[in-house]
């Protein structure tokens, strides 16, 4: 999955990704940043992450500025 860091608090590492293709929020793991190559993250960074089994974004990547299945309905309200 491919998403945009909403917010990030480098002290307590608490943060929050929006997906690209269903806009819903994904709280961060606590371990979502060991072993990547991330210190911190910062806010409208381009993020691949997956999801653990309670639905927390872990496993960040580089995300890419390709648009990854944004949904057609949001070219309607623009």
């Amino acid at each position: 999955m491919q998403g945009v860091v909403k917010s990030y608090d480098p002290i307590t590492r608490d943060g929050v990704i929006m997906c690209d293709t269903d806009l819903a929020d994904y709280d961060l793991a606590p371990n979502a940043l060991v072993g990547t190559v991330f210190r911190m993250l910062r806010p409208g960074q381009r993020v691949n992450f997956s999801l653990d089994e309670a639905n927390l974004a872990t496993g960040l990547g580089l995300g890419s500025e390709t648009d990854m299945g944004t949904p057609s309905w949001l070219d309607e309200i623009n």
